[in-house]
């Protein structure tokens, strides 16, 4: 990341990076891969950080999974954990009509 024209390190976790990608246990050999195709969002997590932090040469940012935004639970997750049924109603509708608008795109 860069901050002007100075470098800024940035680190993620395995985890960390699971937990952005919605996987668990990625194997080494696949982390670069994983890297690449989460690169937006992970710099977006590291920007976000470093705008909260005092500015200080040669820090390293260091992300783990404390710093990634979890996604809401699916419905069947919600209701694995005992969820009351038909509460929050209107969130799972709209994530599923934006599933299905996006699945339809070209």
């Amino acid at each position: 990341m860069l901050n002007g024209g100075d470098t800024v390190e940035c680190q993620i976790s395995d985890a960390a990076m699971d937990e952005l990608g919605g996987t668990r246990g990625t194997e080494s050999m696949a982390r670069q891969a994983q890297f690449l195709a989460l690169r937006d969002p992970i710099e977006g997590v590291a920007s976000d950080m470093f705008d909260r932090m005092t500015v200080v040469k040669g820090r390293v940012i260091r992300i783990f999974t404390k710093h990634v935004q979890k996604s809401p639970p699916s419905p069947a997750e919600r209701i694995a954990a005992g969820a009351e049924p038909g509460a929050d109603n209107e969130v799972s509708l709209r994530l599923i009509v934006e599933t299905r608008s996006a699945s339809r795109a070209p």
